[in-house]
């Protein structure tokens, strides 16, 4: 299960990767998230966060006890980091235009879509192995692979992380064109699951942590 992080200033006003706290809003929508849906996020485990600092108070905020898991990051912007995307549209609209045109292209100077894609998508593959090895099948099961002993098939994982990773995940899961990652919409709060293992995953999206007005 994948989570994603409640709402901040950067969010709200579409920084990059500004790596700002959560704000007041934020923190309480967290928190009643958390109260809501205890029951159903706290049945994963082990539990990841991204290492922002909006997606660890998230996750402590939810009552997640969570790993810091560095492949979960946001889209590293190089230089763009910090500066908003109707300034980044004006000032260098030809590079912008390239970015979002082209999953290679990197003009600020950090990741390329194709990059976000594969470093989510080794974290995601790892949590089961290659695609044909036996893995989970029951909803909702996710294993690490490695030396210690694979966790009881009741176990799951759940993680909070950034939007980009989250959406770049569902791509990658899906085998969908990278051109697809401009089309998803991850609300904050909002869990998304991803079930089965690497090479067959199914999804499951959009349904959020609290209930409706």
């Amino acid at each position: 299960m994948l989570v994603t992080a409640a709402v901040n200033a950067e969010l709200r006003h579409a920084v990059f990767g500004a790596d700002e706290p959560l704000d007041a809003a934020g923190r309480r929508a967290a928190e009643r998230a958390g109260a809501h849906a205890a029951a159903s996020l706290r049945t994963h485990t082990p539990a990841y966060a991204a290492p922002s600092v909006r997606c660890r108070q998230t996750a402590d905020a939810l009552g997640l006890a969570a790993e810091p898991e560095a492949e979960l990051a946001d889209w590293d912007v190089g230089r763009w980091r910090g500066r908003g995307l109707e300034e980044l549209a004006a000032a260098e609209g030809e590079a912008v235009r390239a970015w979002l045109t082209d999953p290679a292209a990197a003009p600020h100077g950090g990741e390329s879509l194709l990059q976000l894609r594969g470093r989510v998508g080794v974290w995601l593959d790892g949590l089961t192995g290659p695609a044909g090895t036996a893995g989970p099948e029951t909803t909702g099961d996710m294993h690490r692979t490695g030396s210690a002993p694979a966790p009881a098939p009741t176990h799951r994982v759940v993680a909070v992380a950034e939007p980009a990773a989250v959406r770049a995940a569902v791509v990658h899961a899906l085998d969908l064109p990278s051109a697809a990652f401009w089309r998803l919409d991850v609300p904050p709060l909002t869990r998304t699951e991803l079930t089965g293992r690497a090479g067959r995953w199914s999804l499951r999206c959009g349904i959020p942590l609290t209930p409706g007005p």
